[in-house]
């Protein structure tokens, strides 16, 4: 096998041109030099790319099968120059991210739109989970870095960037007798069920006898929504509509609440790439953005 890709970037462009002399003027070669490049591809594949035996030269069947071939491998050829100039640059190969699940599902589809143009080659590979899972993941090298709702002390492995805030409020199922309520007392909300986060070395702050609790924001909203208690909860879980009844939240002027703080992580001491980074950056824009 002797032929090479600029042979075939010859072909492809004279088939593109319309004639080897239009094809010439386009690549800046002389005539002849394209003509001779076509001549010594068909001798090395051992097929006729063109018939001549019309006044002007038209693909072969064998040519038109040819010119997908070599468009994909010329095609081929493009994305592995365009991967080796990136890793040239310090860009990573890939990257793992984890995502805590109760982040708003907007601003992660717009940050992977992006992500998709600037990093086209890069391998992105996504884990999802409960704020303590994806922290999990991060210290079990499973990802190089998460996003997640800052649910306590950060760990002494991890660094971390500060990337936004949601704001959360006290929720009932719609029909729950709060949910008409002007405002409620912590005493009223003593009165029912409360529904707390689970998480590892954060204490919830318990206002009902009553408590169950979970790790995962959207199986608490879904309790919610069944009537079985009151929950604090990110507004943008308790909006989704995907529950069995519509969620209401309701005013307790005495409980006031803090924005929740979003974070990334990743292991101590150890730097960021590029693609990393620019993920940070735009998923805090997009943050500022959604609040």
């Amino acid at each position: 096998m002797q032929w090479n890709l600029d042979q075939l970037r010859q072909f492809v462009a004279t088939v593109e041109a319309g004639s080897i002399s239009a094809a010439a003027r386009r690549l800046g070669k002389a005539q002849s030099a394209v003509s001779t490049a076509i001549g010594l591809l068909e001798a090395d594949l051992g097929v006729a790319l063109f018939d001549r035996t019309k006044h002007r030269a038209t693909l072969s069947d064998a040519g038109r099968v040819m010119l997908l071939e070599a468009r994909e491998l010329l095609r081929q050829a493009r994305a592995l120059d365009q991967r080796a100039r990136s890793l040239s640059t310090g860009d990573e190969a890939r990257l793992a991210l984890a995502l805590d699940e109760a982040l708003p599902y907007t601003a992660i589809r717009a940050l992977l739109r992006e992500f998709s143009d600037r990093f086209p080659d890069l391998e992105l590979t996504l884990l999802n989970g409960t704020a303590t899972e994806v922290a999990d993941y991060v210290d079990q090298a499973r990802a190089d870095a998460a996003f997640h709702f800052d649910r306590g002390p950060l760990r002494d492995s991890f660094d971390q960037g500060r990337i936004g805030t949601l704001a959360q409020g006290i929720f009932v199922a719609s029909g729950h007798p709060l949910a008409d309520k002007p405002q409620v007392r912590r005493e009223d909300l003593a009165y029912y069920r409360q529904i707390v986060m689970r998480a590892e070395d954060v204490e919830e702050a318990i206002y009902s006898p009553k408590v169950w609790r979970s790790d995962s924001f959207y199986t608490i909203a879904d309790m919610v929504a069944d009537d079985l208690g009151w929950a604090t909860l990110p507004v943008n879980i308790a909006t989704y509509d995907g529950y069995p009844k519509p969620l209401c939240q309701v005013s307790c002027p005495s409980l006031a609440l803090p924005l929740l703080s979003i974070r990334m992580i990743w292991p101590q001491g150890r730097e960021l790439g590029t693609a990393a980074r620019w993920a940070e950056q735009r998923f805090a824009e997009l943050m500022q953005a959604w609040a």
